[in-house]
């Protein structure tokens, strides 16, 4: 079984001890008007992801304000 939240990049977050290394802060956000955003915001009310990327391919694949798709899939 595979749950999805929908989450918006908030912060990016450069590190000292390497040009490549950023944290990224993402939270549940939702739009009231959108109705995709309603059905989430009803799962998942509230939360935040951080993770480190420390590779730059990686990302430049994201931008603050931009909403993501995350899945959580069992492994």
């Amino acid at each position: 079984m595979t749950v999805r939240a929908k989450m918006k990049l908030h912060a990016v977050t450069n590190h000292a001890y390497s040009a490549d290394a950023k944290t990224l802060k993402f939270h549940t956000e939702y739009d009231q008007s959108i109705p995709e955003d309603q059905r989430f915001q009803k799962a998942t009310p509230s939360g935040t992801i951080e993770i480190q990327i420390d590779n730059p391919a990686a990302a430049a694949q994201f931008e603050i304000g931009k909403s993501y798709y995350v899945d959580f899939t069992p492994a």
